[in-house]
């Protein structure tokens, strides 16, 4: 019981002995609390595996000469297989591929643009663009997949303008449609 009250009372102290400047507000789940600034947090980021990292490196290193290294590479930051995933470098290593004219990479950009990626929507026009360079190359899959995303650039292109002719005649809408519900008056704001 002494011990806790010794702890307390050193804590309080070291508290009340830092000022504004030395200490962060650190807030989460669970609450906010006052932390010093020197102190480290969890990087989710950071590897603590040296080997992992020696890895990664030597594949990086050959991802930027060869192709179907740099396929492999994307293909593992979109699994998070080695490395920790990330959808941003893995779209950037499957085109860097695809470009360097990589078959596999030119089918699996078409299916990613043609679904979607995590918080990248679908992109049809540039699905069709991958899957119509992987086609011609003779892969039957991004063939079939050719007509879907061709279909989806159609329905893409009709809605657009749906949305576009809609938005032109609501203008109009909100000055007539939607009045005000409250004015202000020289005492303050006043419901109608």
């Amino acid at each position: 019981m002494q011990f806790w009250l010794l702890t307390t009372a050193l804590v309080a102290g070291l508290a009340q002995a830092q000022t504004a400047s030395d200490t962060v507000r650190i807030c989460d789940a669970s609450g906010c609390a006052e932390q010093a600034r020197s102190t480290s947090t969890f990087n989710a980021t950071a590897s603590t595996n040296p080997e992992a990292d020696r890895r990664l490196a030597a594949l990086l290193a050959v991802a930027e000469k060869d192709p179907r290294a740099a396929f492999d590479l994307g293909l593992r930051y979109f699994r998070g297989d080695g490395v920790v995933q990330n959808t941003h470098q893995a779209l950037e290593w499957m085109r860097s591929a695809g470009e360097r004219g990589d078959l596999r990479a030119q089918s699996a950009l078409g299916r990613f643009y043609l679904a979607g990626v995590e918080e990248m929507g679908s992109d049809p026009i540039e699905a069709e663009r991958w899957l119509a360079l992987a086609a011609g190359r003779g892969d039957k899959e991004a063939g079939k997949l050719l007509n879907e995303a061709a279909a989806a650039k159609k329905s893409g292109q009709d809605a657009y303008w749906v949305r576009e002719d809609r938005r032109k005649n609501w203008v109009a809408g909100w000055y007539t449609v939607y009045p005000y519900q409250w004015t202000w008056r020289p005492s303050g704001w006043y419901h109608r």
